[in-house]
């Protein structure tokens, strides 16, 4: 008989014993056609019982028949305990959907190879340096002089790939009443070839395409984007389109799956680095340097050969370092170069999440552990329930694999991991899409690639088969352990043994309890306290236009522009500054103050018109504000922080500031604002006159409460420029803290579901003890113990799991507060109310949770426990 038929006889059960028995029958009845005794006949064949199993062994697997009817025996239970399992569903359908979530999102952006030949041979090259306060951190900017000559000096080991950042860019394919935006890469011309791409469409680049400066304007366009723009017309090939004043031809589009490298942003149109007009610059960093590292080759000598070169051009540059202190110089000379692996890309968005997604999946993983917890306790509960019938199965031979099977099933683990992962799957599918969506700025909107393929799917079931043996072997393998002579008489073989196994779940769930709320906590305050930075200045009603003129324009071109949309309908005030405040652009350089040498530390600077102060509000606190009238040299504003750092006591107003020895005037003090970012500290300013300018943001405070209510006429209304990108200031505050604000929600949601899953397993402990110990609390009551006392009773025993829960809590929450360091602002782990918050939070739960089982106990009357007894 074929395997697959003894298979499929195990799943039809019913029907295979009635087609054995018709056969037994068939056989008697034969028989008896012959001449036999009908009774001699029946006993030929045995004892009917004992033949069917006989022929049942020989048509089925006998383990998979067995595995067929406590499957079946399971999910009757199953639904017969439709709240209880149904609440078992929930919680672990949460975790794993959480937890699966967690890992698309994880995988999407720091794992999962770019699809290119051989991902793992690729690194990307960063420098190892630091700040002009010794602070060191970790950048992967290059000049492209010095790339020429690491790529050189590297030939025969290694490739490398010039790369840029991708930038959302304004382009037009027909006139500027078309103009659009895209994200724009500059690669090396073999970058194709070396990645072992083809072209879905014409042609991709070559290194002809990328050998001399702006020779070459061509383009290639990502399949996506083609898809997206052309739907895919092959006419596409051989267009042209406008970005500033070159002219692109595009030569082909891109294979189906590669967008780019950089993970999180999926590129629109590469062209030639060539065609950047930084390549000519040896002070202009602007992309990323990739390495493809051939087989054999060793990453620390070719670590060591880039860094010999780039530190020899380094050198050789700092020798035109006329306003930069010798100090800086030095601090500046010390970097290292290292190589970080790329075979998942490289981004500013893996550098921005990639700890707070390590942090989310901490979160997740505890949330599991808890739902685990609770549902091993239940199963715990079910199988002491149980203890009768698990002895009768040991009476009559049931082995202890044989047992621990059933019990797995019995207690409906499988059924509720089955159902879990389903309801989690879904969860997942929704979930990390959402969690993208969170953390999209308007104008630039992360795009991750979030499939369900092999790679989710064999992690789901990876996962679903450890929370089935978490929740439900310690329970089955301690029922197999029964002792049938004492469950047979009504005892059990271990019950204190059972209770402290449950006190031990529980007191895990306080501890990873504990640490989920103090992490949420700390992210909670973190968004709390960024969110409530004091700006210095108003960003209600602001609007900032990002303006592009053909040509560099006067500033007289600007004020004019602004002057006329002041005088439209809804317009309060407008003024011109070279960009906005917090979009995370900077202009900066070493200054002398007073004659005196150029200091270690940086200053920024923006250039502005005479209104910007007053359209913004921002507190003047001393002197006046810039004026067209105000001579030479050209007056500045300068902020609280340039003060402290510069004129140290001395009087600011009249102080002369020089950069680049071009020198300024101080006129006024301002308020203290953020200049980059809320996260870094408020750095010393100074506000200057506008010059000739070719892109400037035209600032816009209006009399409506939504200032997005006129930004499209705005927009039209500029003339001679165009406006590239139109926000609100409000908006580019809260892209200040995107990250934070999914942090706290993300967290806030888990700790509530920590609290109420550790609550309910508290709960169910607690009113399992009750049950069990309903006996002892009878006869303690019978011989004068009061009610208080067996309240008092169960409370102390259950603040003592609580406590030492929280107690290894405390210690793991204090540890994993040292590695999300980076994620917090102005909020020590170490802090008392951050450490008393989550302590206070869980004893309030515990006290609740235990409430109903402690009225419980103390309603039992001793007089019928006993004589039911």
């Amino acid at each position: 008989m074929s395997w697959w038929t003894r298979i499929s006889n195990a799943i039809r059960g019913d029907r295979l014993g009635r087609e054995i028995d018709e056969e037994l029958e068939s056989h008697i009845a034969e028989a008896i056609e012959q001449g036999r005794d009908p009774a001699e006949a029946r006993r030929a064949f045995g004892g009917a019982l004992r033949t069917r199993e006989e022929c049942r062994d020989s048509h089925v697997l006998p383990w998979l028949a067995s595995l067929h009817a406590d499957s079946v025996f399971a999910w009757r239970q199953f639904a017969k305990h439709k709240v209880t399992s149904a609440a078992a569903v929930l919680s672990l359908a949460l975790a794993i959907g959480a937890c699966t979530s967690a890992f698309r999102l994880i995988d999407a952006l720091l794992l999962r190879p770019l699809p290119v030949v051989a991902p793992e041979q690729l690194y990307t090259v960063v420098h190892q340096s630091f700040d002009p306060k010794g602070a060191p951190f970790t950048d992967d900017q290059w000049a492209y002089p010095c790339f020429t000559l690491m790529r050189t000096a590297v030939k025969g080991q290694a490739e490398l790939l010039a790369v840029s950042y991708a930038a959302r860019t304004d382009l037009t394919y027909k006139s500027d009443a078309e103009m659009e935006k895209a994200d724009v890469q500059y690669v090396s011309g073999w970058l194709f070839d070396s990645f072992g791409l083809r072209p879905a469409a014409g042609r991709l680049f070559n290194a002809d395409d990328d050998s001399k400066p702006r020779a070459h304007a061509y383009a290639v366009l990502s399949y996506d984007y083609w898809t997206r723009r052309f739907g895919r017309d092959p006419k596409a090939v051989g267009r042209t389109l406008q970005m500033g004043s070159d002219l692109y031809q595009i030569v082909g589009v891109g294979p189906e799956p590669f967008t780019g490298t950089e993970t999180g942003t999926v590129t629109d149109i590469f062209v030639p680095t060539m065609m950047h007009p930084g390549v000519t610059h040896d002070d202009w960093t602007w992309f990323r340097t990739m390495v493809r590292v051939h087989p054999g080759t060793a990453t620390e000598p070719l670590r060591a050969r880039l860094e010999s070169v780039a530190l020899a051009f380094e050198r050789e540059r700092a020798k035109s370092f006329k306003n930069m202190p010798q100090a800086s110089i030095d601090l500046f000379l010390r970097q290292k170069i290292g190589l970080q692996p790329a075979a998942a890309g490289a981004s500013g968005l893996q550098k921005t999440y990639s700890t707070a997604l390590a942090a989310i999946g901490v979160l997740v993983a505890l949330v599991l552990l808890i739902a685990c917890a609770n549902v091993a306790n239940l199963t715990t509960a079910q199988a002491a329930s149980r203890a009768r019938e698990m002895a009768l199965r040991v009476s009559i031979g049931a082995g202890r694999a044989r047992l621990v099977q059933l019990v797995l099933v019995l207690v409906e683990s499988a059924w509720l991991a089955a159902f879990s992962a389903a309801l989690g799957a879904w969860l997942a599918w929704w979930s990390a899409p959402f969690v993208v969506s969170r953390i999209n700025p308007p104008d630039n909107p992360a795009r991750l690639a979030l499939p369900a393929d092999w790679r989710v799917l064999a992690f789901a079931i990876a996962l679903t088969l450890a929370v089935t043996l978490l929740f439900g072997l310690a329970p089955a393998l301690r029922a197999s352990k029964i002792n049938p002579a004492s469950a047979l008489r009504g005892g059990s073989s271990s019950p204190h043994a059972r209770r402290r196994l449950m006190h031990a779940l529980i007191a895990a769930q306080v501890s990873f309890c504990f640490v989920v709320l103090f992490l949420a906590g700390l992210f909670v305050a973190t968004f709390d306290h960024l969110s409530h930075f004091p700006l210095g200045f108003s960003a209600d009603r602001l609007l900032v236009l990002e303006t592009v003129a053909p040509a560099a324009r006067p500033p007289v071109f600007w004020e004019q522009a602004a002057d006329h949309l002041q005088s439209l309908p809804g317009v309060e005030k407008t003024a011109i500054s070279g960009w906005p405040l917090l979009d995370g652009n900077g202009w900066n350089g070493f200054v002398s103050v007073n004659g005196a040498p150029p200091g270690p530390v940086l200053a920024y600077f923006l250039a502005v018109s005479p209104g910007w102060r007053d359209t913004m509000k921002t507190t003047l606190l001393d002197g006046h504000d810039l004026r067209a009238d105000d001579g030479s040299p050209a007056p500045a504003l300068v902020n609280e922080t340039f003060v402290k750092d510069f004129l140290k006591g001395l009087e600011p107003i009249g102080a002369q500031v020089a950069k680049d020895r071009v020198p300024y005037r101080v006129v006024g003090v301002v308020r203290d604002t953020p200049y980059r970012s809320l996260r870094e500290p408020i750095l010393p300013a100074v506000f200057v006159p506008l010059r000739d300018m070719r892109t400037a943001t035209i600032v816009v405070r209006t009399a409506a409460p939504n200032p997005l209510a006129i930004a499209s006429m705005l927009r039209h209304e500029v003339s001679g420029a165009r406006v590239s990108n139109l926000r609100s200031q409000m908006d580019l505050v809260q892209a200040q803290t995107v990250r934070e604000r999914l942090l706290a929600m993300l967290a806030m949601f888990f700790a509530a579901v920590a609290l109420v899953l550790a609550g309910i397993g508290l709960y169910g402990v607690l009113d399992y003890t009750v049950l069990q110990r309903r006996r002892e609390i009878g006869i303690r009551m019978a011989v004068g113990a009061q009610a208080g006392d067996i309240a008092l009773r169960l409370t102390v025993e259950v603040l003592r799991v609580v406590f030492a829960g929280a107690l290894v809590g405390l210690a793991l929450g204090l540890l994993a507060g040292r590695y999300i360091a980076t994620l917090l602002y102005e909020v020590s782990p170490g802090d008392p109310a951050m450490l008393a918050i989550p302590a206070a939070v869980i004893l309030g739960v515990s006290l609740i949770a235990a409430l109903p089982a402690v009225l419980h106990a103390v309603q039992i009357d001793p007089v019928s426990m006993l004589r039911a007894d």
